[in-house]
């Protein structure tokens, strides 16, 4: 055995669960339940890095720039599912976050065996995708030392690219060779070695926090309604008539018919019904503002009380010379 693998807390037996085989079933989900507690406290121990990836990840979307992620087994599925989730809830293009799993789209459902070891795939996955040096790229493996992870890494780092590391063991592989790396140590699993356990669930909490901070920093949020959301179903469509009408206070059928105006867009129709601007007007204002519907309705807002304000004064001018004319033709 590695001397490696046999000291990460992932790979060791864990003495609370030693006879999980021999309770019934209540106190065995108890034990797993027991375990799965201390899955976000060592989460809350990385806040500080996690601020300093998702302020990178934000530095790099802002400007241009993409996020990808690479894992492999559970980790890379872990990646896949949460890079397929921001289209629909955040409206974005799926070239801005992407993922990739040892082994390919196959590997989603059916485990490709080896494909995890092979450190030149990585290197080639990053070169075929076009990674650039405006990109983050966001390497998951639980044990720190997946291969194909690691040679994504360092491929990514000779162009030029920031790279984040997500790992549930200190003093990783992975720590020596990323800009930042994310460690929650979880201690050993439920069951010895099984990381899709608490390493996948600390890991999803990760994820759960780059790409909704991301978010809210582009502004695609407003408050904590996800306003930038496609209404691709009845739920979803259901859901933008609800945050419409939350926002501005009129009728399901007024956010409705704003909504149809608004070409389905959130954002847009909220900002016609809080300014009384069109939908033209409104697409040019959220692009001045680059998305962000709060400042775009603050500014608006603004101007609309600015400009009321101007013409009461030139109202309030006008009145004493409309008297004295009125006076004078009574002379």
């Amino acid at each position: 055995m590695s001397s490696y693998f046999a000291q990460l807390t992932t790979e060791m037996n864990n003495p609370a669960t030693i006879a999980i085989d021999e309770v019934d079933t209540r106190d065995m989900l108890m034990l797993m339940n027991d375990e799965d507690q201390r899955v976000p406290l060592s989460v809350r121990e990385e806040i500080d890095v996690i601020a300093e990836a998702v302020d990178l990840l934000y530095h790099s979307l802002k400007n241009g720039g993409r996020m990808f992620y690479i894992g492999a087994g559970s980790s890379g599925r872990i990646g896949v599912l949460d890079a397929s989730e921001c289209p629909p809830t955040y409206g974005t293009d799926p070239a801005l976050v992407q993922a990739y799993i040892a082994g390919g789209d196959t590997a989603i459902r059916t485990a490709v065996e080896g494909s995890e070891d092979d450190s030149e795939g990585g290197a080639r996955l990053i070169r075929d995708i076009g990674v650039t040096a405006d990109d983050v790229v966001v390497g998951i493996t639980a044990s720190g030392s997946t291969p194909f992870v690691l040679g994504a890494v360092r491929q990514a780092r000779e162009i030029g690219a920031p790279t984040i590391g997500v790992v549930t063991n200190k003093n990783s592989k992975l720590s020596e060779i990323c800009n930042l790396c994310i460690a929650p140590v979880v201690g050993p699993e439920v069951i010895s070695g099984s990381t899709r356990l608490k390493s996948g669930t600390a890991q999803k909490l990760v994820l759960n926090m780059l790409t909704t901070g991301v978010m809210i920093k582009l502004g695609k949020v407003y408050n904590n309604l996800m306003v930038d959301m496609k209404a691709s179903n009845t739920k979803l469509y259901d859901r933008s008539i609800r945050i419409v009408k939350q926002v501005t206070g009129v009728s399901d059928v007024e956010a409705d018919e704003a909504l149809k105006k608004a070409g389905m867009q959130v954002k847009k129709a909220i900002l016609m019904l809080e300014t009384g601007v069109d939908a033209e007007e409104a697409a040019a204002i959220l692009e001045k503002h680059a998305g962000r519907l709060k400042e775009a309705i603050c500014e608006e807002k603004t101007n609309l009380t600015a400009q009321a304000n101007k013409q009461e004064i030139v109202a309030g001018r006008l009145l004493p010379q409309a008297a004295d004319g009125a006076q004078t033709g009574e002379d």
